[in-house]
């Protein structure tokens, strides 16, 4: 079996509906649990919806609402011969979600839970038009309603996944249907509580949704569809020669995600991990192309070279100098309580006899910091840098990774080094106008062919993969 979830540009219209359709009926044999997104740009709609309804806009709430519905309709018509049942189904839905538009503006008050009954709907128009594409086209499609499946806490937005309960539902909502050659297709995103509230599970809930419900039955891969080819070696918009990478390991799509790469954020995916299932990164429109496998089962231990760049900025280098910090015990733990205060996340660091440098977001609260550290320590602030970070497993333990890095970045020097902290890390800091050019230098010595880095001067004679 396996899991198979589809994200919103995968879904935007009638003809991306048309080859997701395409994707799933290719796969028909391995009995796939089909988890869908909203279409294209209906969640934050639905959004803009509610917002307008709690401010008293009833006109706003009702252009959003006839935007998302008018486009669902349209794409009925365009995908399906005979739609008076969609039509219906949809016309209700509308109904269900004005109704809940219409009390928010009349109290002027936006619950989270109301919230989550609003934007679920999104996600409920995907499925209902999802499944009568399938059974259009002569396959056994069977609509399961997410809530019935996802059991969670009452933190509404972001609720939390009840995941030995959800066994337990799969066992009895979703094996029968599969057992019997169904093609099961649920919302991703939402779920309810114990007593049929509607929930939603936050930013990167339908992922998440695909590995829980993965867990849950066990599968043997979770697919993840989207509109990449997998996880790239480095930001496209960066490096034109970017290229999918074809295996991770979880630990090495945390780091990468940590430092601004565009993967699977870790704890979505989190669920499939644990049940050792590997989560597939796919592109929607190229079934047959390149992808990326997550792997549980990639050894973390092992000695690989780099396996992706990644690259974030602007972010802040603060350099930190007191000589009271000379041999003082739990000098570091006073100058960091003064973050936490501030709730302030560190993301690098590096010390030295009497000064410590960390990297901070760009929007920190730095005013407040200096006077925080007043006293304590002396602050020096370099604005608008940025990360440029090389993953691999084992790095730390490659040969030469560190040498041929700093030589391939000539002439750009690295204001900060941070290296050997984990098994899979290397980070350089540098001015922001430097990012690209470091990218672009760093994949030039790991990614590119002998022959290639030979005619372009690069030297080198080894490869990262």
């Amino acid at each position: 079996m396996l899991v198979m979830k589809f994200g919103g540009s995968s879904l935007a219209n009638a003809e991306r509906l048309r080859l997701v359709a395409d994707v799933v009926q290719a796969r028909r044999e391995r009995g796939p649990c089909v988890v869908l997104s909203a279409m294209g740009d209906t969640t934050n709609r639905l959004f803009a919806a509610a917002t307008a309804a709690r401010g008293g806009d009833r006109d706003g709430f009702a252009r959003e609402l006839d935007h998302v519905f008018g486009h669902a309709h349209a794409t009925a018509d365009l995908l399906l011969g005979e739609a008076a049942a969609v039509h219906a189904a949809l016309q209700q839905l509308q109904q269900d979600v004005d109704t809940l538009l219409r009390g928010t503006h009349l109290l002027r008050e936006l619950t989270a839970r109301t919230n989550d009954a609003i934007v679920a709907h999104g996600e409920r128009l995907s499925t209902l038009l999802m499944t009568a594409l399938l059974r259009e086209r002569g396959l056994p499609a069977e609509h399961v309603d997410a809530r019935r499946l996802v059991r969670t806490d009452n933190r509404f937005g972001a609720a939390w996944p009840q995941r030995p309960v959800m066994r337990e539902l799969a066992a009895t909502q979703l094996l029968p249907l599969l057992a019997d050659g169904r093609i099961v297709v649920t919302e991703g995103y939402v779920g309810a509580t114990a007593e049929g509230a509607t929930t939603t599970l936050g930013r990167g809930g339908s992922d998440w949704s695909a590995a829980l419900l993965g867990e849950a039955l066990g599968v043997d891969e979770v697919q993840i569809w989207t509109d990449v080819e997998g996880v790239l070696t480095a930001d496209p918009r960066v490096v034109a020669e970017a290229r999918p990478v074809p295996t991770l390991s979880p630990a090495e799509a945390a780091e990468l995600a940590a430092f601004g790469a565009k993967v699977l954020h870790p704890a979505t995916i989190q669920p499939a991990v644990d049940a050792g299932i590997p989560v597939t990164v796919r592109h929607s429109l190229r079934p047959d192309g390149a992808f990326t496998t997550i792997d549980p089962k990639r050894e973390t231990t092992a000695r690989h070279a780099v396996a992706a760049l990644a690259c974030r900025g602007p972010i802040t280098v603060l350099t930190m100098t007191s000589t009271r910090m000379l041999a003082a015990a739990g000098y570091l733990s006073r100058l960091f309580a003064a973050f936490a205060e501030l709730d302030i996340c560190v993301d690098l660091v590096a010390t030295a006899e009497v000064s410590v440098a960390c990297t901070v977001e760009a929007d920190a609260p730095l005013d407040a910091l200096v006077a925080r550290l007043d006293g304590l320590a002396r602050v020096d602030i370099s604005r608008d840098r940025a990360i440029v970070a090389a993953v691999g497993e084992g790095l730390r333990r490659t040969p030469h990774v560190l040498e041929r890095a700093s030589r391939a970045l000539h002439p750009i020097v690295p204001e900060l080094v941070s290296f050997g902290g984990n098994e899979r890390n290397l980070s350089f800091v540098v001015r922001r106008e430097e990012m690209a050019a470091a990218m672009q230098k760093l994949h030039g010595e790991f990614f590119t062919a002998p022959a290639v880095r030979a005619a372009h001067g690069l030297g080198g004679a080894e490869v990262g993969r």
